[in-house]
């Protein structure tokens, strides 16, 4: 069982014991915690909430809005809506701030609270350590009989989100209702099975085979859209004559595209073909995370911008974005951020920019993604034990490569002349990660062993 505390909320596996998994008695008390916070920091008795469509989902969602009635606050519920519109939501509602009840790419077994703020973005460090200080010292105190929260459903905002969408200067409607696509949708049975598809239509595409979109949490592969787990969807396009394929994950923050013969447009690359669309119309700057590919960078040097790094987390590729004026931001798992719309991971708004790019250059998924620098990352995680020091690890390998340049806004990356390697440890799960890019599959794959070894080595060390 686990249960991983951190600044942007909870995440854990059901079932076990309080402290150790996400119980009840957890979801309650950090629930309480982010509740309370919301009163003292904004006074808004009113917060949003929106769930994923896995099957502990509407179990973890009571227990959210009870609690948050008990702390004498409304609740507006979007039942199950993605993590953009329930972001887009609370600023809608002038909200307190929102709760998004959605473990991201996580299998079944987990489910999380996300926290966003009353601008409907992640909580800064020192909001995030507040809250967790108000959780370790259960300092909430809960509203008498005539004074609970009121409760409402609202399933309005997903279409108040695409109608946001629409109206965005660099989505094109007739063009790609013109272009007449053929496109196969893969939600793995999640909330992105009723966006994508209401968002297709509502850009004119009128052919769509829906695999995997029924919201019913019983997700058919691994979540995470990765290429090792999107064979079924490439075989169905393989198989037939559609012009694209998309991919989301339960909670519709990420996006991955599957070009016409088949094989993986790179998950990578979303971020890079909708940012160099973006930049085509509007010269400024641009943000990834560190373990993002470089090939944004190349394309923002190409179309006259400057590209800044910023350290892994949404919340600091956020706050880079704003600092640096960038038009057009996200990290390389596939999220989107254009600040236009708001300031949060967005596949909805990535499809249409997407779609649009590729109706008005007349290019294919493929043809399009061949413009583009050819970099291959390899992705790779060492799990942890309780006894590992992850900061001693990454201060030994340091001194290891201390002649390469290095980075340690997050964890290290080093740099070298046509590679890079980033360790970190992860927010999320009980890992470290080991990103290497290379101008080659087979010299990333090898750089990344490379290294894993030097971090065995090291714990090893006595």
């Amino acid at each position: 069982m686990s249960l991983i505390k951190s600044i942007s909320g909870i995440r854990g596996t059901l079932g076990g014991k309080v402290g150790d998994a996400l119980t009840p008695i957890d979801i309650v008390k950090f629930t309480s915690a982010f509740g309370s916070w919301v009163l003292q920091t904004s006074k808004i008795e009113k917060i949003v909430i929106g769930r994923d469509a896995r099957q502990s989902g509407e179990m973890v969602s009571n227990l959210v809005a009870g609690t948050l009635q008990g702390l004498g606050i409304d609740v507006v519920d979007l039942g199950l809506a993605s993590t953009p519109t329930v972001e887009m939501a609370v600023v809608m509602e002038e909200a307190g701030g929102g709760i998004i009840i959605s473990a991201s790419h996580n299998p079944v077994q987990w489910n999380a609270l996300k926290f966003v703020n009353a601008q409907g973005e992640f909580l800064s460090a020192e909001d995030g350590e507040k809250i967790l200080e108000i959780a370790e010292k259960e300092d909430f105190e809960f509203a008498k009989v005539g004074a609970l929260g009121k409760y409402r459903k609202d399933d309005t905002y997903l279409q108040k989100h695409i109608e946001a969408i629409l109206k965005l200067p660099l989505v094109d409607k007739a063009a790609i209702e013109q272009r007449d696509f053929y496109i196969v949708v893969d939600a793995v049975n999640s909330v992105g099975g009723i966006a994508i598809p209401a968002l297709l239509k509502a850009l004119g595409v009128k052919k769509i085979h829906e695999l995997f979109c029924e919201p019913n949490g019983q997700f058919p592969h691994n979540p995470e859209p990765l290429p090792e787990h999107l064979n079924l969807i490439c075989s169905e396009i393989e198989d037939g004559d559609y012009d694209l394929g998309i991919v989301v994950d339960p909670d519709a923050d990420r996006l991955a595209f599957i070009c016409e013969d088949g094989t993986p447009f790179g998950e990578e690359y979303t971020l890079v073909s909708v940012a160099d669309y973006v930049l085509q119309n509007k010269t400024g700057n641009t943000v990834s995370n560190l373990s993002s590919t470089r090939a944004l960078q190349d394309v923002t040097l190409k179309r006259g911008g400057n590209y800044i790094a910023a350290a892994v987390g949404e919340v600091n590729v956020v706050t880079a974005m704003k600092a640096n004026s960038a038009v057009i931001g996200g990290e390389g798992n596939g999220g989107i951020i254009l600040p236009e719309l708001h300031y949060g991971r967005d596949a909805l708004v990535g499809v249409a920019l997407f779609l649009t790019y590729l109706a008005k250059s007349g290019k294919s998924a493929k043809m399009l993604r061949a413009t583009y620098p050819s970099y291959h990352i390899s992705k790779n995680k060492i799990e942890l034990t309780p006894d590992i020091n992850v900061d001693l690890i990454l201060e030994k390998i340091k001194e290891r490569y201390q002649k390469q340049p290095i980075n340690s806004i997050d964890g290290v990356k080093i740099e070298f002349e046509r590679e890079w390697v980033h360790l970190r440890k992860s927010n999320t799960e009980p890992i470290i990660r080991i990103y290497a890019e290379s101008e080659s599959q087979v010299t990333a794959d090898a750089l990344a062993r490379k290294i894993i070894m030097d971090i065995k080595e090291v714990i090893t060390e006595k």
